[in-house]
């Protein structure tokens, strides 16, 4: 909890006040600055601190409309603590609408970076140093990679009972406890102390309505359990019947067992038995077409939106029950 006045990037700010600052780290090789934006509202009162960032990956643009919104109608400005909102942490790929930074890697494994090290790792070092330590809380959006489209699901640290609860007040459909992947950026914050939770859904270069809207709703969820602001009006609006969330502990990719066109009749969130038709795989040409089935009882999380597919692709993600 934050009380007296606090220095980010070498500007002051006060209780009560909101600033917006540039991270500016590096510079593209015509010697263009890439500034990214970091939006902090302070409130009068103390209190915790949450960092709400998105966009590490360029090209999941729905994670940016989340932060987006949440900045648009005001609901980043707090009664206690403080919010810092960067919608696009990865400005580089988001200019080019590609994942990755601009010396090709992936932002999302070289956490938590180097003061020599590559553009990517230069960055995360910065992001790290400035930025991460003044939060207690962290939700980070994301989406599915290339054409698979996920469920909102939050992301916790396995065996964290808290991370557990917050997770479950975010409200989203789905948790996955999962182990925390080397040199990212939820593992990096974690060994920081401190507590992340990673929303996925839909897909890469898309914006999704529903995944929106519950991407918002579960940040507000969060921030009005946390005491930083009274959300109660604004959640009763879009309140529906309370659905305890699926914990998926475990999970399996459902793999083409054949090259070709690939249709499914899958509905994600939906819970499959044994066996039942998922979908189908077949040549262009009319000569074969071969069913896909639900190799165990689960529910569907991920369905794999490209038309055409090669034999070993992951098509389908479906939870698993403990063995």
């Amino acid at each position: 909890m934050q009380s007296k006045d606090i220095e980010v990037l070498g500007q002051s700010i006060s209780m009560g006040k909101g600033l917006q600052i540039k991270l500016d780290i590096a510079k593209l090789h015509t010697r263009t600055k890439i500034e990214v934006p970091v939006i902090i509202e302070r409130a009068k009162e103390p209190g915790p601190t949450i960092l709400i960032t998105a966009g590490i990956h360029g090209d999941e643009v729905n994670g940016v409309e989340i932060v987006r919104q949440i900045i648009a109608k005001g609901y980043n400005k707090p009664q206690k603590g403080m919010v810092i909102c960067i919608p696009v942490v990865n400005v580089f790929g988001f200019l080019s609408l590609r994942r990755e930074f601009p010396d090709g890697r992936d932002l999302n494994r070289v956490f938590p970076g180097s003061k020599g090290g590559s553009l990517a790792s230069i960055f995360a070092y910065h992001l790290m140093k400035e930025i991460v330590p003044l939060a207690d809380y962290c939700l980070d959006f994301h989406t599915g990679g290339a054409n698979r489209f996920n469920a909102a699901q939050i992301r916790i640290n396995e065996g964290d009972a808290e991370s557990l609860e917050l997770a479950k007040t975010f409200g989203a459909p789905f948790i996955m406890q999962s182990k925390q992947r080397e040199k990212s950026y939820r593992e990096s914050a974690i060994k920081l102390g401190k507590k992340v939770l990673l929303f996925e859904g839909g897909k890469s270069l898309d914006i999704n309505r529903s995944i929106t809207r519950s991407g918002v709703h579960g940040a507000l969820k969060i921030m009005h359990s946390l005491g930083i602001r009274d959300f109660q009006k604004e959640l009763k609006k879009g309140s529906k019947k309370e659905v305890p969330p699926i914990i998926i502990e475990k999970s399996r990719w459902i793999r083409a067992r054949h090259s070709g066109m690939f249709r499914t009749n899958a509905v994600l969130g939906k819970l499959y038995n044994k066996g039942d038709k998922i979908g189908s795989i077949s040549d262009p040409f009319g000569y074969f077409e071969r069913d896909i089935k639900a190799p165990n009882s689960g529910y569907i999380f991920c369905i794999n939106h490209t038309p055409i597919v090669n034999k070993g692709d992951a098509i389908i993600h479906i939870t698993k029950d403990k063995d």
